[in-house]
């Protein structure tokens, strides 16, 4: 069989796979190299090459400077100026998505969307908007701004970095910046003027209490001296209940004290603030004997009637203290924008956090219990919701999702990293911190010396970041610890493998051959319309596999195209570089389109409505403006 063949059985099971979703890109990616290995289309010897190419390095230490960026403050600073946006949605849009196109260009573009994400959620919550009008537009533009610089995206530096191994002289810095910040200009207006009109909007879903109805689950159980529980830990109970039911609090001697944290005996008199619904209910009866308590006000009225046998006066006093408990509900509206439970049931101080589950998260396809969450990391599941509302199946049955948004309880001080080793990102309203200025500052001269040494030509741009990368390490801007978790092990998996893969549709005479189809296709056509066919097709791709890897396939065809019709290379692999970054369609097509799913609400087919127009005007943009700055 002729390895051209064998390069497209390998390329079409990986495809598969990349669409199926079943593994992750990153272990399809390494099978498909082991794959090409074992049947000869790379040499053993040259397998792991790909994982010391300029690129995948390059990629590495955009990542670390990004996570610079975000804790010396850089972007807070960016994100407290947003905030100040008054109530009008159109100059919401315009400062949240103009604000991550111009971010993007310079930093990781999914980092700069999980940055500006939770400023997105408390704009949505603060002004009562509905969170998916915002968030849809906001992962657009971070796929935009992408597109105007080298390290903006990774197909950007892919197809720099194939330039240089077919040329010998790469793409510089700012070489994407002429097509790519004028497709970001069209595609932001695009958006702003009628592209925020076709999301759909979903209502209700911008707090906590709304995404999750959390009033209706909260319960208080009491423990008396006949109950099973009397002298257990919480662990027991779980033990014995074999069954996910957090407890968010135990109130003894009228101080409550968060479940997370408690770890004494329970004993009678303890009132347990649990979530749970009507089958939990009757289970933590059964095996806990554990019943539903009298709620603090209805305490007080009884003894108040104990004491007061003048039901008059008591129904009085009782009406009394609902108008004030109403008023005082209004005021806390108006002045807090949070809504109280009208049951009593107070979550204030149980430190409950939303958190949105990424693409390469190691929850992924598993359970709480195969996570461990609390034994390992100290954390309580409350609840999960996906496609924008709350899952009703038993929390030790659900698998995660990507998109997937968790109601997550933990201590302030674990809450962060362990997100952070879940990948998870976290979506609550939260203080933005400045940093310290001199870290600020000592980031930013950094990253412009950087900058500065790739534009001079004294350092290559993986040289140069890496340098970048080193020094803000060395300084303090960024802890080491931070700095490796910065690092985005799967996308590099995936480069470090499909780069040696893509090597082999060249070398194998695969890319030639797709090259003559599309040459016998369009021969009879203008150059420019091969151009389009060639920009569409990387476009489709992207919407289904993730960019990079469209760019590493995509790179050899249209290398092979421009030798086929004599002409200049640069507007073939400029026409990859944009349309691989443009993954407007789908939400799997990107880690950003995935991000915002659960918290937008969103459906799978809700893409389109505003991509499918996107990228007709991208297509419009892109390719005059590529034939006025690479011509052919």
């Amino acid at each position: 069989m002729a390895d051209s063949t064998l390069v497209f059985i390998v390329l079409g099971l990986t495809l598969a796979a990349f669409v199926w979703g079943r593994f992750r890109y990153d272990l399809v990616a390494l099978s498909a190299l082991l794959g090409s290995v074992i049947l000869g289309l790379v040499p053993g010897e040259e397998a792991f090459l790909g994982f010391g190419h300029p690129a995948v390095i390059t990629v590495a230490a955009v990542l670390v400077l990004s996570r610079g960026f975000e804790r010396s403050g850089v972007v807070d600073v960016i994100a407290q100026q947003v905030l100040r946006v008054g109530e009008r949605l159109f100059l919401q849009l315009a400062a949240l998505t103009g604000t991550v196109v111009v971010l993007s260009g310079f930093m990781n573009n999914v980092g700069a969307l999980a940055l500006l994400l939770p400023v997105a959620m408390r704009l949505a919550r603060e002004h009562d908007t509905s969170p998916s009008l915002l968030l849809m537009p906001l992962a657009f533009g971070s796929l935009l701004g992408g597109l105007t610089t080298l390290i903006g995206t990774p197909p950007n530096i892919i197809i720099a970095s194939y330039r240089g191994s077919v040329t010998g002289d790469s793409f510089g810095l700012f070489s994407f910046s002429p097509v790519g910040v004028a497709v970001a200009l069209a595609g932001l207006a695009f958006i702003l003027l009628i592209g925020w009109r076709l999301v759909p909007q979903r209502a209700g879903k911008a707090t906590t209490e709304e995404m999750f109805d959390t009033a209706n689950y909260l319960v208080e159980l009491e423990v008396d001296e006949e109950a099973k529980a009397n002298g257990w830990t919480l662990r027991d109970l779980h033990d014995a209940l074999e069954e996910t039911i957090p407890v968010l609090a135990v109130v003894r001697d009228e101080k409550r004290r968060a479940g997370h944290a408690f770890h004494g005996e329970l004993r009678a008199g303890d009132i347990l603030l649990l979530e749970a619904g009507p089958e939990e209910m009757k289970l933590l009866e059964d095996k806990a004997g554990l019943r539903v308590g009298k709620e603090p006000e209805e305490k007080d009225e009884a003894t108040q009637q104990a004491k007061d046998e003048d039901d008059a006066r008591e129904a009085e006093k009782a009406a009394q203290e609902r108008s004030r408990d109403e008023e005082h509900e209004k005021k806390n509206k108006k002045d807090k924008g949070k809504e109280k439970e009208k049951k009593g049931v107070d979550t204030e101080g149980l430190q409950l956090v939303e958190a949105v589950v990424r693409n390469d998260s190691m929850m992924v396809n598993r359970t709480v219990g195969q996570l461990r969450l609390h034994n390992q990391f100290g954390l309580h599941l409350v609840a999960v919701a996906r496609d924008g509302g709350r899952l009703k199946q038993r929390l030790r049955d659900i698998r995660f999702r990507p998109g997937d948004v968790l109601l997550l309880q933990g201590g302030e001080s674990e809450l962060s990293e362990s997100l952070a080793t879940l990948g998870c990102l976290p979506l609550a309203s939260r203080n933005l911190s400045l940093g310290q200025p001199r870290l600020l500052l000592a980031s930013l001269a950094i990253f412009a010396a950087a900058i500065l040494a790739i534009l001079l030509g004294v350092l290559p741009a993986a040289v140069a970041l890496v340098s970048a990368a080193l020094v803000s390490l060395l300084v303090g801007v960024l802890p080491l610890r931070e700095g490796y978790q910065a690092i985005d092990g799967p996308v590099l998996v995936l480069l470090g493998a499909m780069i040696p893969v893509g090597e082999a549709l060249e070398t194998s005479g695969g890319a030639a051959l797709i090259a003559d189809s599309l040459l016998g296709w369009g021969g009879q056509w203008p150059v420019v319309v091969t151009l389009v066919g060639l920009f569409v097709i990387t476009m489709m791709l992207s919407d289904i596999i993730n960019n990079a890897a469209a760019a590493v396939l995509m790179a050899p065809i249209a290398a092979s195209l421009a030798r086929g019709f004599e002409v200049s290379l640069d507007p073939f692999l400029m026409a990859v570089a944009v349309s691989a970054s443009c993954a407007f369609l789908t939400p799997i097509g990107h880690q950003s389109n995935t991000l915002v799913m659960g918290p937008g609400g969103y459906r799978f087919g809700d893409y389109w409505r505003m991509g499918l127009p996107l990228e007709v005007v991208v297509v419009a943009v892109a390719i005059p403006m590529i034939l006025m700055v690479w011509p052919l």
